[in-house]
């Protein structure tokens, strides 16, 4: 089943399909420390790798996997990260979010804006009837992220994935159709 990925209005940003454009968000993604160690972002960048990295994502919406979105400034349309819609537990009545913002760009709230568009679209226009999110517990900054989106902190996970060759714990964050105000 293939998906067609929508372009949607995130206030100052706008998200939409990955284009071969993108590379040069994928490469400085490759340089920070810790973005690599969580997505698929090669940890060495290289055209061949940065390709490989666009097709997954393609392949995403392809074959029904989930909604991956480029975030893109609206004032000069610059890539400045990616978020996710992940539909694997579709079938239990729920999809998981994740996001990245290249380093260069952070600090400018694009990833709040994106996590609550993509997540008022997914609520409302998908009908998805619960949204999750996980993040370490350092990670204060894509924690006042989510919780910026709606979400709430749910509780921690411990040992639940594997980072860096090591188990680390997570806070899962949710947000429901219709739970407290939101869509």
């Amino acid at each position: 089943m293939s998906l067609d990925v929508p372009r949607l209005a995130a206030g100052a940003f706008e998200l939409r399909p990955w284009e071969r454009a993108d590379l040069p968000l994928v490469e400085e993604a490759s340089t920070d420390p810790y973005i690599p160690l969580i997505t698929t972002v090669p940890p060495v960048y290289s055209p061949t790798e940065g390709e490989a990295y666009l097709r997954r994502q393609w392949s995403r919406a392809e074959t029904g996997a989930g909604y991956p979105f480029v975030i893109v400034r609206r004032r000069d349309t610059h890539p400045v990260g990616m978020i996710g819609l992940w539909l694997r537990d579709l079938p239990e009545g729920r999809a998981t979010l994740g996001y990245w913002i290249a380093p260069s760009y952070r600090g400018e709230g694009a990833a709040a804006a994106a996590l609550t568009a993509v997540s008022d679209w997914a609520l409302t226009e998908l009908g998805v009837p619960r949204l999750q999110l996980l993040v370490e517990p350092w990670n204060d900054a894509s924690s006042r992220t989510a919780e910026r989106a709606g979400f709430a902190r749910e509780g921690l996970l411990r040992s639940w994935q594997e980072v860096g060759g090591e188990r680390r714990d997570m806070v899962m964050y949710g947000r429901v159709r219709g739970g407290g105000g939101q869509p």
